[in-house]
């Protein structure tokens, strides 16, 4: 499932399900998108309102603070949402002239292929008059035959004959059709908080049934998609190689001699080869393609907090994303950081700094420079944090077993240990489960090689999760913390509800004293050896990563901790937003079936301002009536 506004105000959003629009694009395990629409209910047209009326919309009914930085940010991407319109009408005639042209310059390739098999034909007869005829004269005739011996011409290997037929081509048919110029996209960069993804996700809505072809991706997600990607391109080459013979069986049907035909199949396996070497522009060729709409038109990537972590972060999202701007992709990013200040610790820096100017190149940088917590803000007003027990003691640990207790009996109190499918034919096991409740330990979860798939497949099979004893957290067992961290965001991105017992406050539970340097290289995003085999490898030296680059004590002296807490702030803020009330109506088993009812009533209160919210439904009145279905 994909969670489109996960915003700095997200709790003041809707969800609704709409089944129909299915993004799968090999998206792994997303079988249903679920929106959160800022909206009310009797504003669900075909065409979405864009950035700016519905922000400025959402101030006037109270719903948002306003906030300039944010409506300068909404009134940009109302920009470059009229000129996507036009744009995707200019990249349908181009996608026609491509096609054209593609299909043209291939039926010249075949005849050209046909000539050069024929003349070689020839010069094989010829070859055999020699043996019985001799002088000066038959030496003549075979130097004057052209596309003799090895290859297209005397001397002649597959690359170059393949290079001199593509200039023939050129001249033939014409250089490839030229690409309408690409409206610059937004790269939005501020503190957490301040609302950047929430505007992003504004904008994204808008877009439908504008732009043909557009996925939104969170870091995580997109790195699975990445490295999934590269594992189905790595296994259909092996098979593509396995079956070439088949592949050009039409050959076999030629008047040409077997030798002939041979070369034929050498020229051909050539041709496909070099179109297919290089990996992960191959990966990002697929990456935003509907196969629902068809080909042509635009495209755009709206990516949620771009960052890199590791080495195969650099790597792999700098070959991805300079492919999909080169293309025409039209990108919308979030992150905590300015481009130039991404790799602030200099990991594979040439890869890097073609990666920013790539973003420079296509991308105008904006600074949402608020310095206000919006999450917080509105924890402030409506959340007694009754989903956050602390600290460690018997207190907590009764009222945290009287939740699970509770919670479960809803769901007919049957208690079983279950296991959920990863990715690549792993699985999790999970010790305790009842119909979409889970538990877990912290240690379980975060103190073992685990990664963001795993997060994601919980997510995915849980709307409620339990987590217990958390400790605080400090920069010597950050292994934990990333971990604990990337569940937190996994967590949010897809609205679950989250019941936590901590040995600190929210506030403080990131604030361990304890500052050894103890690192654990594999916790960045693929963790288990499965996640992180062959395929990682082969893009790490695909972007020249040699294994002198990067050893783990350069890395643990580059890694200053600062990530980390622009990490840690994020998480605090979403641990907070996810006490709310009005984040809990975005729980998924609340919304199924219910969705008009749940936006009439939310519509209601809406409008009738945040203190009739606060009189007439008290935090723990709206937790009873959600964990009750009572919506």
């Amino acid at each position: 499932m994909r969670r489109l506004s996960c915003s700095a105000f997200s709790a003041c959003s809707l969800q609704f399900l709409q089944n129909h629009r299915i993004l799968s694009n090999g998206s792994p395990k997303c079988q249903r998108i679920r929106v959160f629409c800022h909206c009310s209910e009797s504003s669900f047209p075909e065409m979405s309102p864009g950035p700016l009326s519905l922000y400025r919309a959402m101030v006037n009914k109270g719903k948002l603070q306003y906030d300039r930085y944010q409506e300068r940010v909404a009134s940009e991407l109302e920009g470059l949402l009229i000129k996507l319109g036009e744009y995707e009408k200019d990249m349908q005639e181009y996608h026609i002239k491509l096609s054209q042209w593609e299909k043209r310059r291939e039926e010249e390739r075949h005849r050209l292929l046909m000539q050069e098999a024929e003349l070689k034909q020839q010069g094989d007869l010829l070859q055999t008059v020699k043996r019985h005829r001799s002088g000066l004269v038959n030496k003549f005739i075979l130097r004057s035959v052209p596309f003799f011996g090895e290859g297209a011409e005397p001397g002649v290997g597959k690359m170059v004959s393949y290079l001199n037929r593509e200039k023939k081509l050129d001249s033939l048919v014409g250089r490839r059709p030229i690409a309408p110029a690409a409206p610059k996209g937004l790269y939005l960069y501020g503190s957490v908080g301040s609302g950047k993804t929430m505007l992003m996700d504004m904008f994204y809505n808008a877009t439908m049934g504008i732009v043909k072809h557009r996925r939104r991706f969170h870091f995580h997600e997109a790195m699975l998609e990445i490295h999934e990607q590269m594992h189905k391109h790595w296994k259909k080459q092996v098979s593509d190689k396995s079956s070439l013979s088949g592949a050009f069986s039409w050959i076999d049907s030629l008047p040409f001699d077997t030798k002939i035909k041979e070369w034929l199949v050498g020229e051909e396996t050539y041709q496909q080869e070099a179109h297919s070497n290089y990996i992960l522009p191959a990966v990002a060729d697929r990456f935003l393609v509907d196969r629902n709409a068809g080909q042509g038109g635009a495209s755009i990537l709206c990516f949620d907090e771009i960052q890199t972590v590791d080495v195969f972060a650099v790597v792999a999202l700098s070959g991805i994303v300079s492919r999909l701007l080169s293309t025409g992709t039209v990108l919308v990013a979030t992150s905590n950081r300015a481009p130039t200040d991404l790799n602030q610790d200099g990991m594979q820096k040439e890869i890097f700094l073609r990666f920013v100017a790539e973003l420079e190149d296509h991308c105008r940088n904006i600074l949402v420079g608020s310095e206000i917590d919006y999450r917080r803000l509105l924890a402030s007003k409506t959340c007694d944090k009754e989903h956050y027990f602390w600290p460690l003691d018997r207190h907590s640990y009764d009222e945290f077993e009287r939740m699970w207790h509770n919670v479960t009996m809803q769901y007919g109190g049957r208690i079983t240990s279950t296991s959920i499918p990863i990715m690549f034919g792993r699985t999790l096991e999970v010790p305790e489960s009842c119909n979409g409740v889970s538990r877990f330990t912290f240690d379980y979860l975060c103190g073992r090689p685990v990664g963001a798939a795993d997060y994601i497949a919980i997510a995915n099979n849980f709307h409620t999760v339990f987590i217990s004893d958390i400790p605080m957290m400090s920069m010597r067992i950050r292994d934990k913390a990333r971990r604990f961290i990337t569940l937190v965001d996994e967590l949010y991105n897809h609205h679950c509800c989250l019941f936590c017992s901590a040995a600190a406050s929210v506030d403080d539970l990131f604030q361990g004293k304890d500052e050894g340097t103890l690192f654990d290289l594999e916790s960045f995003q693929f963790e288990t050896e499965t996640e992180g085999g062959k395929l990682r490898r082969d893009v790490l030296l695909a972007g020249n990563v040699g294994e002198n680059a990067v050893t783990p004590n350069k890395i643990v002296s580059l890694l200053s901790g600062q990530e980390e807490m622009f990490a840690f702030r994020r998480a605090v803020s979403r641990l907070i937003e996810m006490q709310t009330p009005f984040y809990l109506y975005g729980v998924r088993p609340f919304f199924e079936g219910k969705f008009r009812v749940l936006c009439v009533q939310a519509n209601q209160l809406y409008v009738q301002g945040m203190s009739a919210i606060l009189q007439g439904y008290s935090f723990s009145k709206l937790k009873t009536l959600i964990l009750a279905g009572g919506l």
